[in-house]
Order: structure tokens, then sequence, then C-alpha cells
């Protein structure tokens, strides 16, 4: 989504604009039901792990993938990602592509086919929850404890592109942030056996900010997120900047950031993501925080990925 989350998608209660544009959400949901008759289900010879959302943007999916895609080889084996093709859309691919072999196609099961021609043994799916063409095997719904919901609206009306009802399908749940009962209560009240499991960001590079003055800029699904990462760590965040997630920079805004941090005299951070969408000549003025995620119990989950492997 490449542009500026509306703020009405994540407050409490139904804002006007949420009902203005509820007829829009219903034509959706309609279509998408019509989309999913329609659709015939492939089942693939190798498992399908899917990292998934209801929740539009900034749940966590990547980082999910890439300590997936390391346990896996952990546990001798020879995992793949699978990922949609977007052209826009290269960040994550970048990240990922460091980790381990990706593959990409405008059909999720054609790439699926040349990961298994590769010897691929299992695929990590990032995104595809509702890809009804595929099957999966083991399916992860992600979550942050700080966004939650939102309004609890379908797109345009809301953030989500499902109601929470479609947790149906999922076997297991990751919510990064706080252990939250409420939250559990509801996710269990719309399957009762699903697994949940909690997960927070652990800044790798975190050391090399400290005592430093910071301007953090961010074009992520939600960059609050990352700047309060900032700011728990104690780090000296003077300003924060955020564009629309998935932002291509300009070289008039990188300008204007360098400039902002000659008048502060602080230093220019962001998310990796973001450094990877930033041009190569600019990259050595600016720094990134490398993140990585943490899945309390994880002994457990990994249990869960040996049941599918």
């Amino acid at each position: 989504m490449n542009f500026f989350k509306p703020k009405f998608w994540d407050k409490n209660q139904i804002s006007f604009f949420s009902v203005l544009l509820f007829p829009i959400s219903l034509l959706i949901k309609l279509l998408s039901l019509l989309n999913r008759l329609v659709t015939k289900t492939k089942e693939s010879t190798i498992p399908v792990i899917c990292v998934g959302n209801i929740y539009i943007g900034g749940t966590g999916k990547t980082p999910l993938c890439i300590e997936i895609f390391s346990i896996l080889k952990d546990l001798k084996a020879n995992p793949a990602f699978i990922r949609k093709e977007y052209k826009l859309f290269q960040d994550e691919v970048k990240l990922q592509e460091k980790i381990g072999p990706i593959y990409q196609n405008k059909k999720r099961s054609k790439a699926i086919e040349e990961a298994k021609k590769n010897n691929a043994n299992v695929v990590v799916l990032d995104d595809g929850f509702q890809d009804f063409s595929i099957k999966k095997n083991f399916s992860i719904v992600c979550f942050n404890e700080k966004q939650w919901v939102g309004n609890g609206l379908t797109i345009p009306s809301g953030p989500l592109r499902e109601n929470l009802s479609a947790l149906k399908r999922a076997d297991c749940v990751m919510i990064n942030g706080k252990k939250n009962e409420n939250m559990e209560n509801k996710i269990l009240k719309k399957n009762n056996v699903i697994k949940i499991f909690y997960s927070s960001y652990k800044p790798e590079n975190i050391e090399e900010f400290k005592q430093k003055k910071i301007t953090a800029f961010a074009g992520i699904g939600n960059p609050e997120n990352f700047f309060d990462l900032l700011k728990n760590h104690k780090l000296n965040v003077l300003e924060t900047i955020k564009f629309p997630d998935h932002h291509r920079y300009t070289e008039y805004e990188l300008k204007n950031l360098l400039d902002k941090i000659k008048e502060n005299n602080s230093i220019l951070t962001t998310t990796e993501k973001d450094y990877f969408r930033i041009p190569k000549n600019y990259r050595e003025k600016i720094k990134y925080i490398k993140i990585n995620i943490e899945i309390e119990n994880k002994n457990q989950f990994i249990e869960e990925i040996k049941k599918i492997i």
C-alpha cells in the first residue's frame, strides 16, 4: 500500500468516513467471495508454510519469514522463499535474498513449482493468506498488538483485508507485542484450536546509535512502531519523519533529509527495508537499524513447524 494510512482506520469508534466508504467495502467483499468460489485450489507436493495477515501492512510478516527460514535450515530442510511478483515492492525481496533463495511469479503456484525444480523441499510463502489457489500446510496470521484490527472494518472503511472470522482458516497467530488476553479471547472465539504465539523486535546493532542524536525516517506500514522502538531503547531521537509504505525516495527528499541533519547535528537513521529503497549513492550517508524477531516459547513454535516437514 503505497499511501499514507488514514488515521480513522485505527480509531476505536466508527467514523463518518468509515460509514461513507462502507458500500465500497461490501462490494469488495462480494468480489472477493466470488473470486474464492471460482478459484481452483492446487496442492503442492512439498509443504507450504504461509505467513500472512488480515491487517494491511506493518504486522511483521517479513522478519517472521526470515526467522522461519532459519528454523527450517536448523532442522536440515532445504527451504525457499515464495512471493508474488510486484516490481514496485522489492525492498522485502532484498532483505530475504541475503538469507536464501527466493522465487517470484505473478502466480505464486508457479513460483512454488520453480522452487521445487531447484530442490526446495519446503517453501515459506511471504503473504498469500488470501490466495485461494494454493493449499497451505500451515498458515500463520500476523498481528501487531498496538494496531490489532484497527476499527475492525475491511478496506476501504478500515485496515482489514478480511474480517476476523478469516482466522478459521489459520493454524497459528503471531502477535508482535505484549501479551494481551483481550485479543487472545477474540481470536479464540473465531478459532478455538488456533495456536497463539508472541514475538518482539530485537535491534541487532543498537549500541552504535547510543550517545548520538538521531533524525529517524521510515516508509513502512506503521512507521510509529519503528520510532517507538528507538525511543524504547533510550535513543536520543530529535525528530521523526514518516513516508508512505514502500515509498521510493527521490533525490529531492533525500537532500532535504541530509540538510535537516546538518541543522540539528544528528545522524540520519531508518529501517533496513527503507535503506534498500534508497539510491546507492546516498546509502553511505544514512544508517539503518537491523532488526531480528524473537519468538516467545520458540521451542513450542518449532514443534509446530516440525509437524509440517
